[in-house]
């Protein structure tokens, strides 16, 4: 009977673990699978981020090489592309900064999702700081003032905090979708830089990037589950 009980919990927690780990191992695999072969193109990412926003009156906006996390940095307009991407010649390394200069093209345009998630982003981090301080000395707050109240609300107050990251991420996934099929795209259409057989592959690696922010909005929420379960105790 015990086992007939459990097996629903077993269902449930196996399809939230698919619902969190499921779209970023997706991402991933994605990005992995186009990586290859890794000469693909005659130029790199970075090559082709160049030429890109040049042809579109962005010669200011830097191309910068990062670890890790592609990105556009609108307060320092430039593109950044992880390693691979930077120096790469594959299908993965062209589409992912197409899709980061199409954030770029974004600012240009001053694209208002655009500006609301650098707002919010901006807003967040303080926020995340703040909720990490209440969430390291609500527990000891509550047993000085011996007022289980009152460390309990701080607690809350930062496990809301924490989930703020992952709203943000959400609220603006249209942006992340504008950036891939409204401008990068478009961009690779124009400039003639994919091979015919690869255009179904690039809108795939087009819909990778723009869930990358969910993919690990998705597991951040893992950090949210264990203080939930902590304040639960």
């Amino acid at each position: 009977m015990r086992s007939n009980r459990r097996m629903p919990l077993l269902v449930f927690g196996l399809l939230i673990l698919a619902l969190v780990f499921g779209p970023g191992i997706w991402v991933q695999r994605v990005l992995q699978k186009y990586s290859e072969p890794a000469d693909r193109y005659p130029g790199t990412g970075a090559d082709l981020a160049r030429q890109l926003l040049d042809s579109n009156g962005l010669q200011a906006v830097k191309v910068e090489e990062i670890r890790a996390g592609d990105h556009y940095d609108p307060d320092a307009k430039a593109v950044r592309l992880a390693t691979a991407n930077y120096n790469g010649r594959s299908l993965t390394a062209i589409t992912v900064a197409a899709h980061e200069v199409g954030h770029a093209l974004q600012d240009r345009d001053a694209y208002t999702p655009l500006r609301l998630r650098s707002q919010l982003v901006r807003a967040t981090r303080k926020v995340e700081k703040i909720g990490a301080a209440i969430l390291m000395v609500s527990p000891f707050l509550g047993a000085i003032t011996r007022a289980p109240a009152l460390g309990i609300l701080m607690f809350g107050a930062g496990f809301v905090t924490l989930l703020s990251s992952t709203v943000v991420h959400f609220v603006t996934l249209p942006t992340e979708l504008d950036a891939s099929y409204g401008r990068a795209l478009p961009l690779l259409d124009r400039h003639r830089i994919l091979m015919d057989v690869d255009r179904p592959h690039a809108r795939r690696l087009l819909k990778a990037a723009a869930l990358t922010y969910v993919a690990a909005s998705l597991m951040s929420l893992l950090n949210v589950a264990r203080w939930f379960a902590i304040l639960r105790r």
